[in-house]
């Protein structure tokens, strides 16, 4: 019963969410060609490299010309897709950006199951990227990499790198979050839906597998905004529209206000005639890769 009633809604918000990353792709493309920094040449990319058993457990690897144990930073990228949709590829034009902008940094592009219930359902998500994760770290000798991670996700591939960063210290603790509209508090989210749209509540049930009021324990656990404390806290951007239709811009606000509190380096941009990144130009990718660019260069020396 619980899925028949849902199915139909979920599919209108997974249609509108992958029309929202292809825009994405090509306001990025666009801003990428206006960049006035000369790509960084590439000494290896390696295409679905494996990290589990899964078939959807896949990596791009791109890794830079003379990389380094020591020198060579990481960048993981965790697409969005409400958890149940979407691709590596529809990031993939962020390499490229990136890699004009941090020379210094091996790049990461991750794929993890997507939830589909009843399978796969959270915290299957969360999972997937601590195993790809460990499995990074535990090849850093053979990709010519140091121990200093940094995590970029968009959406729910937000959500899931505030998570991993502020829930694990191991094997590696992450240096530093950049964060493109992403939900941290789901209990939130689901209570308080933008504008009342209930199909953001039941969508975001249908992912997770059940309602707060079924399990509060596994929301309260999949909630990144709850783990941020002085110990467990890692400096973070974040980067918002202000008019978000989906994720409200209070959850941005929110991480900040507990980051400030713990005394967490941090950056909130809010971008206020914005919405869920469909509507983000090449102007203001721009400038939220230069801005990341900024807060990266300070944070992760």
């Amino acid at each position: 019963m619980y899925l028949s009633i849902f199915t139909g809604k979920l599919n209108l918000l997974i249609v509108k969410i992958l029309q929202l990353s292809l825009m994405m792709v090509v306001c990025l493309i666009s801003s990428c060609s206006k960049d006035s920094e000369q790509p960084q040449p590439v000494s290896k990319i390696m295409l679905n490299v494996s990290y589990g058993p899964d078939p959807s457990q896949k990596m791009d690897v791109y890794l830079p010309a003379n990389n380094s144990t020591t020198s060579t930073k990481v960048i993981i990228m965790i697409h969005g897709g409400g958890w149940t949709t979407g691709d590596k590829s529809a990031i993939t034009p962020y390499v490229d950006s990136l890699k004009r902008r941090l020379t210094d940094y091996a790049v990461f592009n991750i794929n993890y199951r997507l939830s589909a219930f009843p399978i796969n359902i959270f915290p299957a998500q969360e999972l997937d990227v601590k195993t790809a994760i460990e499995h990074i770290y535990n090849k850093r000798n053979e990709y010519g990499i140091s121990e200093k991670f940094v995590l970029i996700g968009e959406s729910a591939g937000a959500h899931l790198a505030m998570l991993h960063a502020y829930k694990y210290n191991a094997p590696v603790k992450i240096k530093s979050v950049a964060s493109l509209f992403g939900p941290a508090d789901l209990v939130d989210m689901y209570n308080n839906p933008v504008n009342g749209n209930i199909n953001i509540s039941q969508a975001l049930a249908l992912a997770i597998g059940k309602t707060p009021l079924q399990d509060p324990a596994l929301y309260t656990n999949s909630s990144p905004v709850n783990f941020i404390t002085p110990a467990l806290g890692v400096p973070t951007i974040l980067l918002h529209g202000g008019l978000d239709e989906l994720v409200s811009p209070a959850q941005s606000v929110n991480v900040r206000n507990k980051l400030v509190n713990a005394g967490i380096a941090s950056q909130l941009v809010l971008y206020p005639t914005k919405a869920h990144g469909y509507d983000w130009d090449s102007i203001t990718f721009f400038d939220a890769f230069n801005k990341i660019q900024a807060f990266l260069t300070v944070n992760v020396p």
